[in-house]
């Protein structure tokens, strides 16, 4: 017998120990027993260290990625934003090209480090899976409505819906779409010529849920017996040599398995059955909507994914845009930004949406003061968390103490999973996150500024 655990000296102090027991016998008659026991108090000692060392790095590590996430994103937000607005000025040929250069590489840019903080959130456990509604039909014509003009003019695009897929079920639908939209541009980016196919069907239906297949099959380079083998793994990339061609984290197809199975589903490859290329599947299980009741978020009555998809204004969208823009003149705001840029940006912005009545503040004691003043009257504060002076949550917390009941909407490149929540927890009555997507932006506003019109 061996056993591990804390043992007593004579002295009563104590000590950890391995202690080994094991029976003698002597010409087969059992004469007793041998025991060994084995100090391991130091051993013990230097673990409890080590693992102490483990924990903090982690710690140390997610407070980095955080931390840079937020550093990162609040330069980006004055650039993708800046940009954006350039677009809508009138622009030569070659000047609009090079703007949309630009605007395409820091999009990239931004999903490399969504990349890179998904996989920290997966890695260390603290990713979580929504409960919202999923339109599957939906989700995938809008992946490829985003991905077909990138093909190259040699590549067929085509698309297979199954004839039983529910018109929305209960899942996750920004993170089924993430897994989606990773295969679908793995796909483009190694097929030169051929075709890509999307197949979606349902494979397994039960009582109350739905077991999705979604299959994406390319004519493109495909993948050795050996580069199979890791496929899955964080930072392994097929294009990884010095002429490689394609950029990437090598985190893609490691995210899309944890998803996936985070999903209660499962991932896989296999070459092309008919010819060069490679097939890629997965599965993810779907909840069937019995009652709209049961689907939580603020998108659940109309049951689409609008979410997740956002890939332009809806007419709905639009008509409240086109509503604000009548309103935009009679409202008052407040942009709270200490970085000089993205407070010129964020007002440039706001004026491109028809505001007029815009005050700056620079930190969060400003801030206070003026959204307590006796004269003012602001209709919304866009608030921003790490300030000099004040923080933006003391701040929005001064301003609640004050008596002043505007909303105050927390702007901020803290864009971590799970800030949402704590950005409303502690008073903020909306989020929304750097860089500030401008469709985003608008419907914020509209949400706060506007009427619900469409109960009218």
């Amino acid at each position: 017998m061996e056993a591990e655990g804390w043992r007593y000296r004579k002295d009563g102090s104590r000590f950890w120990c391995n202690a080994i027991i094991t029976p003698i016998y002597k010409d087969g008659v059992h004469m007793g027993f041998g025991k060994v026991t084995r100090d391991l108090t130091e051993q013990k000692a230097a673990e409890s260290r080590l693992i102490e060392a483990y924990e903090e790095s982690s710690m140390l590590k997610s407070a980095f990625l955080a931390n840079m996430s937020h550093e990162i994103r609040t330069p980006m937000h004055g650039m993708l934003s800046a940009c954006a607005l350039l677009l809508d000025t009138p622009l030569t040929d070659n000047q609009r090209e090079f703007s949309n250069m630009i605007n395409e590489s820091g999009k990239v840019l931004l999903q490399i480090i969504n990349d890179i903080l998904d996989f920290s959130k997966l890695a260390s456990g603290k990713f979580s899976i929504s409960s919202e509604a999923v339109c599957v039909g939906s989700i995938i014509t809008s992946v490829v409505r985003c991905v077909k003009p990138s093909l190259r003019p040699s590549v067929h695009f085509g698309v297979s819906l199954s004839q039983d897929l529910p018109k929305s079920a209960q899942g996750d639908p920004l993170r089924y779409r993430q897994i989606v939209q990773n295969l679908i541009n793995n796909a483009a980016k190694f097929t030169d010529k051929g075709s890509i196919n999307v197949r979606v069907s349902v494979q397994q239906e039960e009582e109350d849920s739905y077991c999705i297949l979604t299959e994406v099959i390319d004519t493109g380079m495909g993948i050795s017996d050996l580069a199979a083998k890791g496929l899955f793994n964080p930072f392994s990339q097929l294009d990884n040599g010095t002429t490689k061609r394609h950029n990437g984290t090598g985190l893609g197809l490691s995210i899309a398995k944890s998803l996936a199975e985070l999903m209660g589903g499962q991932i896989g490859f296999r070459p092309n059955p008919k010819q060069q290329g490679s097939m890629f599947w997965f599965t993810v299980r779907l909840k069937k909507i019995k009652s709209l009741d049961h689907v939580q978020g603020p998108d659940a009555q109309s049951a689409t994914p609008s979410r997740s998809l956002r890939p332009a204004l809806s007419d709905a969208d639009t008509l409240k845009l086109e509503y604000l823009r009548g309103l935009a003149p009679t409202k008052r705001l407040l942009v709270v930004e200490d970085n000089v840029i993205n407070r010129k940006v964020m007002v440039a912005l706001l004026h491109s949406l028809g505001f007029d009545h815009i005050d700056q503040a620079s930190d969060g004691g400003q801030a206070v003061g003026m959204a307590c003043a006796v004269s003012s009257a602001y209709n919304l504060v866009l608030m921003d968390i790490n300030l000099p002076v004040v923080d933006g949550y003391r701040a929005a917390a001064q301003i609640r103490e004050n008596g002043q009941g505007m909303p105050i909407v927390a702007m901020t490149a803290n864009a971590l999973k799970g800030d949402r929540e704590v950005c409303l927890g502690k008073g903020m009555d909306d989020y929304i996150p750097k860089p500030v997507d401008r469709n985003d932006l608008i419907r914020i506003l509209s949400k706060w500024l506007v009427c619900d019109i469409s109960s009218n």
